[in-house]
């Protein structure tokens, strides 16, 4: 069903996968959008190693949420970690591509949680990351990627 990389010695371990999904902060989560285009955003992410899924939030409606209820299938897209090897003028960075369904979460206990989760990739006090959950949880929808498929390799940008 998904693709084999064309590229593999480029590939990067689970171990090194899962290194970027840790501690970039941000990625693309493309949907389906309206009228059959594709549609992408720039999100901030968590990836929790004990479910083995990726949450996200944002609010609860908008084109990104109208397009997950209509398709729940999604890519998602991270990259960084990028350096340079002294005397090349090329960078290398790391990408990571997941493919998944996108379920709802709708449970507030849940979406406290995984709000909370996602502010601590982020240099917040525990008071600030409290309050913003008490002031914007009651308008917060939070998903969560169920991958279906991984991949990720080290892109030599010359």
């Amino acid at each position: 069903m998904f693709r084999k990389m064309r590229r593999s010695p480029q590939a990067l371990s689970h171990e090194e996968i899962i290194d970027v999904l840790k501690k970039e902060t941000r990625g693309v989560l493309s949907v389906q959008g309206d009228d059959g285009y594709p549609y992408g955003v720039p999100i901030n992410h968590y990836y929790d190693e004990e479910t083995g899924k990726l949450y996200f939030h944002g609010a609860n409606f908008g084109h990104r949420v109208d397009a997950i209820k209509r398709d729940p299938k999604v890519s998602y897209c991270v990259f960084g970690q990028e350096f340079q090897k002294e005397g090349d003028w090329a960078k290398y960075v790391k990408s990571v591509i997941i493919f998944g369904k996108t379920e709802l979460i709708e449970d507030m206990d849940e979406i406290i949680r995984v709000s909370r989760l996602i502010c601590t990739k982020f240099p917040c006090t525990q008071e600030y990351i409290e309050n913003e959950v008490a002031k914007d949880a009651h308008r917060t929808l939070c998903f969560a990627i169920n991958i279906e498929d991984i991949n990720g390799k080290l892109v030599h940008e010359a």
